[in-house]
């Protein structure tokens, strides 16, 4: 199949508000691969002499890129918002077994085409130079013998989330997700609070060997991925992967440090306050939730469409900008997917995989927010969160090519909890009470801030262990996750565990899906949430003002600078090491106890 030269197409804009150069044709399938192969072998045929066709050429991938990975998206989506759903499940397996496998050659071919086109008309700088650094290491990464493999992997993970999402309990006298069992974790009441804790645990331990096997085998595939490649270790190889030029393991290394000598002492000291407004001699797993200052649990709304309304208030109290952009994504309503044209599904229900997500449907230019809402005030964070991800790829849709618009998963989610310290001025659209309002500012920069680094540590230390060690057995690896346990805690809280708790301790990763669906992905929480700090305390010092202007002019670039620049276009300093730490910590002290008096 031939194509009219990128360079002489006039552009034109689709119904979806992206612009279309004609080179995607109408009625294109980006889920069968007869429909993509010719497109791509057009691009790998076409002939690229000087810098004008070679502009042309990377946007006419990007149109294509474009329309495959919504493709991907939308059966990603559907899969997860029902994974009981044997149509859906089937289509993104089928995509996952059929068709990925297929592009990823083409795509190396295509890579190494622009790689070469780029050095030879000196196009490798400048604009592109963060393009083709990327690209160039995926080439250098790519080996044929690894797509099997990968496929495998893909399969493997979506048969984690179907195990988590099919989960369930009977309790109360009703039948109640994983997800909705996280009310009664903040109950005033400590003998449901346990009765409950204790629910979910026997539920997940009933999927322990399973999901034990299914990792085993994940190690050992992603061992032989990163030797097939001429990496000693996985370690190695995802560094490179996920273009990790501007640290390494020995920077994360320092923040596991930095952490245990700057935040645990402050962490010893919330577990010393909650012991003694609980009333109890030591804290139990059960215990780390419920607020200790008042005898009922926040309630901040009620459903996906109250969840949605209150938040679009937070927004236009914030920004008025961000609050348009928030209400185009729908009313909360949708429990289909992606397939009703909505851009939320949020309820909690039997058979949603776990978690939370954005999804950017690249052709369309809408993103997807999926969770698991069951009215707890962590839901209210997880929706801001996630709509922090969406003004990213909202703010950068404008930058002509797909790869340009996705920035580094460390400066991603920089634009996520940054929303979620840039809205606490204004939760009283969830809480107009002062005392519920002040609780959950508390909350966000105490327990799910300060005391989220901890838990982001265990989880990178944990990881590297993983993959610097890929023979070890089910029972080491159990070993070093309580010596982990022991080192920062369980979400940085000392807690007592002892013989009946002792095996939930030990699986409690199981239900975090990040070591299973993207490994090594965690650390960039820590490194984010440092720059969401800055941030916020430029909000305080400067004004909110200042900050937003800072937080679009930086999320306009997109992926398109190196991560230290996009750090800097928000007058962010790229440090995670002790001393900022430290910084951040005293400043967030500081506010915990003006909030207390």
């Amino acid at each position: 199949m031939t194509s009219t030269p990128s360079e002489t197409r006039d552009p034109k804009t689709t119904h979806t508000g992206r612009t279309s150069r004609g080179f995607v044709p109408a009625g294109f399938d980006p889920t069968d691969w007869s429909s993509i192969k010719p497109l791509a072998e057009a691009l790998q045929e076409r002939e690229l002499p000087d810098a004008p066709a070679f502009e042309g050429w990377l946007l006419d991938r990007s149109e294509l890129d474009a329309a495959c990975s919504e493709g991907a998206a939308r059966l990603y989506i559907n899969m997860t918002c029902n994974t009981a759903d044997e149509d859906a499940s089937g289509a993104y397996r089928r995509y996952i077994e059929d068709v990925a496998p297929e592009m990823k050659p083409v795509a190396f071919a295509l890579d190494r085409k622009q790689v070469e086109a780029a050095e030879r008309l000196g196009l490798d700088t400048g604009t592109h130079a963060v393009l083709h650094r990327d690209t160039k290491a995926d080439v250098e990464l790519f080996r044929p013998e690894n797509v099997p493999l990968e496929t495998k992997l893909e399969t493997l993970s979506q048969d984690h989330q179907a195990i988590i999402g099919a989960m369930s309990v009977e309790f109360e006298g009703e039948t109640k997700t994983m997800p909705q069992m996280a009310v009664y974790a903040e109950s005033s009441d400590r003998e449901l609070r346990e009765r409950a804790w204790r629910a979910t645990a026997e539920r997940r331990l009933q999927d322990r060997e399973t999901i034990d096997g299914i990792f085993d085998e994940m190690v050992g595939l992603r061992h032989k991925v990163a030797t097939n490649a001429g990496f000693d270790s996985f370690t190695g190889y995802m560094y490179a992967a996920k273009h990790r030029f501007d640290y390494g393991p020995e920077t994360c290394y320092a923040f596991h440090d930095g952490v245990e000598k700057e935040i645990m002492p402050l962490c010893a000291r919330f577990d010393e306050i909650r012991k003694e407004k609980l009333g109890v001699d030591e804290l139990k797993p059960w215990d780390l939730s419920v607020d200790p200052d008042s005898d009922h649990p926040l309630k901040p709304f009620e459903g996906g469409v109250d969840l949605v309304r209150k938040t679009r208030a937070a927004f236009e109290g914030l920004d008025p900008e961000l609050a348009r952009m928030f209400e185009t994504l729908g009313d909360g309503a949708n429990t289909s997917g992606v397939a009703t044209g909505e851009f939320l599904d949020l309820d909690s229900r039997r058979g949603k995989a776990a978690g939370g997500y954005q999804y950017m449907l690249e052709q369309t230019g809408k993103p997807f927010i999926f969770m698991n809402a069951a009215g707890v005030h962590r839901d209210v964070e997880t929706m801001i969160h996630e709509a922090g991800h969406a003004f990213h790829s909202m703010l950068a849709g404008h930058l002509p090519l797909v790869a340009d618009r996705s920035a580094p998963l460390e400066f991603a989610e920089v634009a996520s909890m940054s929303m979620e310290l840039l809205t606490l001025p204004h939760l009283d659209a969830f809480y107009p009470d002062d005392a519920d309002r002040a609780r959950a500012k508390r909350v966000q920069l105490a327990d799910h801030g300060m005391k989220l680094l901890p838990w982001i540590a265990i989880i990178d230390a944990f990881q590297h262990w993983i993959y610097d060690n890929p023979t070890h057995t089910a029972d080491q690896r159990t070993e070093h996750w309580r010596s982990l346990i022991e080192r920062f805690g369980l979400r940085g809280s000392a807690v007592a565990w002892d013989e009946s708790t002792a095996e939930t301790r030990d699986t409690i990763w199981h239900a975090q899906p990040h070591p299973f669906a993207v490994p090594f992905y965690y650390i960039e929480y820590g490194i984010a949430q440092l720059g969401a700090y800055q941030l916020w305390i430029r909000s305080l010092d400067e004004g909110a003002d200042v900050a937003l202007d800072a937080y679009k002019r930086a999320m306009a670039l997109g992926g398109s600078r190196p991560l230290p620049e996009l750090f800097a276009a928000a007058g962010l300093e790229f440090d995670f090491g002790a001393g900022t730490l430290a910084k951040i910590r005293d400043r967030v002290e500081a506010e915990l106890d003006r909030l207390e008096s």
